[in-house]
């Protein structure tokens, strides 16, 4: 009988084959999902930043702009915050 350019690779050999290939996208579509992630991170950030570099820390005055900016705080807590910054980094003279 003709075998219709199957290759007698018979139910299993068939099956076989159907999970590589869908392994094999799957690992595809995954790396490329993964490496995207970095990409889309990167363009996501201002011009000031990334002139920053990553190593930098961002400072808590920088925090607190940063919050007011966004509008999470008001303006009283954003006053209240600076000045709490402020009086803790002024150097204090008490007793030695």
């Amino acid at each position: 009988m003709m075998d219709f350019g199957c290759g007698g690779f018979g139910a299993g050999g068939w099956i076989a084959m159907t999970v590589f290939w869908v392994s094999l996208l799957a690992l595809v579509i995954w790396a490329v999902t993964r490496a995207g992630a970095g990409w889309g991170a990167a363009g996501s950030r201002s011009s000031e930043e990334r002139g920053r570099g990553d190593t930098a820390p961002e400072s808590p005055e920088d925090i607190v702009d940063r919050r007011f900016a966004a509008g999470e705080i008001d303006e009283d807590t954003y006053q209240s915050m600076r000045a709490a910054l402020r009086s803790s980094r002024a150097p204090h003279d008490g007793p030695r």
